[in-house]
């Protein structure tokens, strides 16, 4: 591990030495209020140069010219070490043999609690479940999206241990009124439709969006139909306070046939999710904050089903959940090149959830609990001579049963010129115990305790005098213990939930962008994973090399996503489970045409080496698959 910190230090002084010239020192500080701007892994925006983290921006184009519904697929591609499972074309499902989860870093797990998704800062998992759905994430809502790799728990609590994704939803910035539709179809029957509506006038905005989509998917019994709908309403009362209500809804029906081995009949689901927000925003020269309310709620209804040749399960399974939060944070800038930000955060969640049985016996409780978490932090970022910012926080948060944990993290930013930027960082990751695994199901157990790591990363980030051409590198290693997994106890009949899972994991990110010319880019990202202990759903190897071209009315992209070694099953001696392994090769392509400004004629095409391969085990993935459709903008 010491020679892999050698190497990365070693490639960090290199491009230094490549590409550093003398340059005025007020110059090189002028550069630091150059490039990206984001806001996650700071709350305040902040300059992506001054943060020691890692983050992926995923933009607005790159989202619409995916042509995909779902966010999730565009992601995977274009983050190093991020992977999320799937199991067909479209739909992702929940309970057994439900896809989505996903990992960064080999952190995160199936279901995705070490992960924490937020949509414009606020948290979105379930109350009971304590992980996010998948289905819920939509490219209609979405502006763009910001991926932390690595801990973020000093500025978002649990369930960021191993990274944050936070969707930045759409806002219009101009006066005017702006409607778009798109509507593709495709390989089984898939369809997918989105109308949106945008308006600017003077202090008001507003964003309407509604989606349909649905596919009979690659296998039979594995249906899938879904409607959305996200609005969201602004008002700018001055220069320095602006405000915004929103609500995301999200209905899906989702059937599961069960493995290829294995299959079942009847396991359907049927689940609505909603999110709702206030958000008051300030914003002065020298101080800026906001105070958050968000509402996050669910109703599930599911069918477990039953083998073939087996009798219809008696009982179905039930859950309301809910999820209550307050976020208020401020930041002041005490003193030049100092940014200091205060939290303090709120949150409320649990639910109900029960068995209704078919034959008329009374419903049977599973579980009604409820918890609280309240935390408090302070971070600190101050800005040396232009040529370091040094970055430090602390949060200390209380949950009602899990007791206070405290979770530093200390990182700099060092401009050795100005397009060299090298960084490091040390922070603590956590997650406190789900509901589900305190209370629910078999395995519960009351007395679990939080999941812990210490993240330790250095990283490169280079540009060419041009910006035609730029690169980041990153080094990670990642230590943790009291893990939450399944254990076999002697003299009890089924494993049940213990602290006794270990994490030490360590990899190389790489990503790059070159400009070749004003309508033609190539992009590439890689990650190497070593794992000590193996997880499911966090491939070895992973690569993705993409270019775009645009000339007059045409448009053309494509890409190929290189994964190898990505553990479907895991080993388990207890019992003599024998792991499994994929490697594959995936090339997706799209082209467009606009015979008109407010015509857009598109097609894709996905898996055209028609691969045969899984994600989820004994879930085949399908094979070349191709969709056509149209965008309307007027």
């Amino acid at each position: 591990m010491k020679k892999k910190f050698c190497i990365i230090t070693l490639l960090a002084i290199s491009v230094h030495t490549l590409y550093s010239k003398d340059k005025p020192e007020a110059e090189i500080r002028d550069s630091v209020n150059l490039g990206e701007i984001v806001i996650t892994g700071s709350r305040p925006e902040v300059n992506l140069k001054n943060l020691p983290m890692s983050v992926t921006v995923v933009e607005n184009k790159q989202i619409e010219n995916r042509f995909e519904q779902s966010l999730l697929p565009i992601i995977t591609e274009q983050v190093p070490s991020l992977f999320i499972t799937s199991r067909g074309i479209m739909g992702y499902g929940v309970s057994t043999g439900a896809a989505g989860g996903m990992t960064i870093r080999g952190i995160g797990g199936s279901p995705t609690a070490q992960i924490l998704m937020l949509i414009d800062g606020h948290p979105q998992y379930m109350g009971l479940m304590g992980h996010p759905l998948a289905d819920s994430y939509q490219t209609l809502m979405a502006d763009r999206v910001e991926v932390v790799r690595g801990p973020a728990s000093v500025l978002y609590g649990s369930n960021a241990m191993g990274g944050v994704i936070n969707i930045i939803t759409k806002k219009q910035q101009q006066d005017g009124i702006k409607t778009g539709l798109r509507a593709m179809y495709g390989s089984y029957n898939t369809l997918s439709t989105e109308l949106n509506n945008s308006v600017r006038s003077g202090r008001f905005n507003s964003f309407v969006s509604l989606g349909y989509n649905r596919s009979d998917n690659n296998r039979k019994d594995m249906d899938f139909e879904q409607y959305s709908g996200y609005a969201k309403v602004g008002y700018d009362f001055t220069p320095n306070w602006k405000s915004f209500v929103d609500l995301d809804l999200t209905n899906f029906k989702a059937s599961n046939p069960g493995t290829v081995t294995s299959p079942v009949v009847d396991n359907d689901a049927d689940i609505t999710r909603g999110v709702t927000s206030f958000s008051i925003e300030n914003n002065y020269e020298k101080t800026s904050g906001a105070l958050k309310f968000f509402y996050n709620f669910g109703t599930h209804k599911i069918n477990d089903g039953y083998i073939p040749e087996g009798t219809p399960r008696n009982e179905r399974f039930r859950s309301n959940d809910r999820m209550l939060g307050v976020s208020l944070y401020q930041t002041y800038n005490f003193f030049q090149g100092n940014q200091t930000t205060a939290g303090i955060d709120y949150q409320h969640f649990g639910g109900h959830a029960w068995n209704i049985f078919m034959d008329d016996t009374e419903n049977k409780d599973i579980a009604k609990k409820s918890e609280n978490e309240v935390a408090g932090y302070l971070n600190f970022q101050q800005n040396i001579l232009g040529k370091v910012v040094f970055n430090a926080g602390i949060r200390i948060d209380h949950h009602s049963r899990t007791g206070t944990e405290w979770i530093p993290q200390a990182g700099l930013s060092y401009f050795a010129s100005e397009n060299t930027v090298l960084k490091g960082i040390v922070s603590k990751g956590f997650r406190n115990p789900t509901i589900r695994e305190m209370y629910m199901f078999g395995p519960k157990n009351p007395d679990l305790k939080p999941e812990r790591l210490m993240n330790y990363e250095l990283s490169a980030s280079q540009k060419l005098p041009d910006h035609s051409l730029s690169f980041d590198l990153e080094l990670f290693y990642i230590k943790g213990d009291n893990s939450i997994k399944l254990e076999n106890i002697e003299g009890r009949p089924t494993p049940i939930y213990m602290n006794t899972g270990k994490i030490e994991n360590y990899g190389i990110e790489f990503s790059g962008n070159y400009k070749i010319s004003s309508g033609w880019d190539i992009s590439a990202n890689y990650s190497w994973l070593h794992m000590k202990h193996i997880v499911t759903a966090s491939p070895e190897h992973k690569l993705y090399i993409g270019t775009s071209y645009i000339y007059q009315k045409w448009s053309f992209s494509t890409g190929v996503q290189y994964i190898n070694n990505l553990y479907t099953v895991t080993e388990n001696k207890a019992t003599n489970t024998v792991a499994k392994k994929e490697t594959f090769t995936l090339w997706n392509v799209r082209i467009a045409y606009k015979p008109a400004n407010i015509l857009e004629i598109f097609a894709r095409g996905e898996n055209l080496l028609a691969q045969n391969y899984e994600i989820n085990a004994g879930y085949p993935m399908p094979r070349a698959t191709v969709f056509g459709g149209i965008n309307l903008k007027f």
